[in-house]
């Protein structure tokens, strides 16, 4: 099933043993986890579920739910994201610990989907409520137009969503954290697209190695001296791993920071590596180097969405709350004309359990469906 070039860069970065059992890992199912919204929900909504130990709001669930047929999807109550990537999110808190500024300025490089933008949005208004400012970029405009959907439906009015290239953040050192999950060969998505086994080479690593490289050079200069880098892959193999964190520390000056051990969890020569076999998810590499000059700025970092001109998906909604039940919610999500006798007329807010889904209008016969076409559910209910 996995070419003998697969297999090889796999022992160079776990050794033998791990290697064996991550191998075995890569041939069972796909787990399923999620990440509440703590802003919104504060316990699972799903039974028999297990928490992610290195996320306070992480669940990996028993069996996939229909999230499509679930409100508390649609609200933003929790998002739908691999355990092993939700390593992410516990890396940055840590270094959110080593920061000492009343108001950081974030970036999350490469963001589509959104899961990350999302577990970083959490950390932040937990730790600072309105204090932050975090930019969401994604290059690729198909993907951005996912990830502003994302953004939207999370609803923290302090995220802001771009679409540029790396090269582009040349307003000076603004950042005091940068998290670059950055394009690489997808050896973590080998249980879930068969595709990813066959396009899978060695040149596509070494490839794939080079353009981390550009596009941590590139980055750099926008990072804050004291500020952090939090690199992370979906893939095993050392040289788009350890190597380009060696790299960057020691050509674009930085300390590679150590955070100790996690149970389960396999500590690199650099950073992090979450193995098929020994976590339930699809595999993540995560590290983090601190850059050169001294400790991060105490002083309040300018506003960078403002300054970047980035866009705010999440749009506080006006007009009394309408709180609907599991029937009428999905009948609304799916953009059907609905009719609400009891709701005064105008511009109301439809709602389940308390979570605002959208705006609808009354007109007493009937109800004008606002919810946007292209969020709309599109299998039967």
């Amino acid at each position: 099933m996995f070419s003998p070039g697969f297999t090889a860069l796999l022992v160079e970065a776990v050794g033998e043993e791990r290697a064996r059992k991550t191998l075995e890992g890569l041939s069972e199912a796909p787990s399923v986890s999620i990440r509440l919204n703590p802003a919104k929900l504060r316990s699972c909504p799903f039974d028999a579920s297990v928490p992610v130990p290195w996320s306070p709001w992480g669940f990996v669930l028993p069996e996939r739910p229909v999230f499509t047929l679930d409100p508390l999807f649609h609200a933003g109550c929790y998002y739908v994201q691999d355990s092993s990537a939700m390593m992410v999110g516990e890396i940055f808190r840590r270094c959110l610990d080593l920061l000492d500024t009343p108001h950081p300025s974030v970036l999350d490089l490469c963001a589509a989907p959104g899961g990350k933008t999302t577990d970083l949005a959490a950390s932040l208004r937990e730790r600072f409520g309105d204090g932050f400012s975090l930019v969401s970029n994604e290059v690729m405009k198909k993907r951005f137009s996912v990830l502003r959907s994302n953004v939207r439906t999370w609803g923290d009015p302090r995220v802001g969503v771009l679409s540029r290239d790396p090269a582009g953040f040349r307003a000076g050192a603004v950042f005091d954290i940068v998290v670059a999950d950055v394009p690489c060969s997808g050896e973590g998505m080998f249980r879930k697209e068969e595709k990813a086994v066959e396009d899978w080479s060695e040149e596509t690593v070494d490839f794939c190695a080079a353009r981390q490289r550009r596009i941590l050079s590139d980055i750099w200069p926008s990072l804050r001296p004291g500020g952090i880098l939090v690199y992370s892959t979906c893939t095993f193999n050392r040289r788009e791993n350890d190597g380009n964190v060696a790299w960057a520390a020691s050509v674009l000056g930085g300390e590679v920071l150590d955070f100790g051990t996690y149970p389960s969890v396999f500590r690199t020569e650099c950073g992090y590596a979450l193995l098929p076999g020994y976590v339930p998810g699809e595999g993540q590499y995560v590290a983090a180097v601190r850059k050169e000059g001294g400790e991060a700025s105490r002083r309040p970092g300018k506003d960078v969405l403002a300054l970047f001109d980035c866009e705010i998906p999440a749009e506080p909604l006006s007009g009394p709350m309408i709180d609907v039940d599991r029937e009428t919610a999905l009948h609304y999500l799916h953009g059907d004309a609905l009719r609400l006798p009891d709701a005064p007329l105008g511009i109301v807010t439809i709602a389940y359990r308390g979570h605002p889904l959208g705006a609808a209008k009354n007109l007493g016969t009937r109800c004008n469906n606002l919810y946007p076409k292209e969020n709309r559910i599109r299998m039967n209910i």
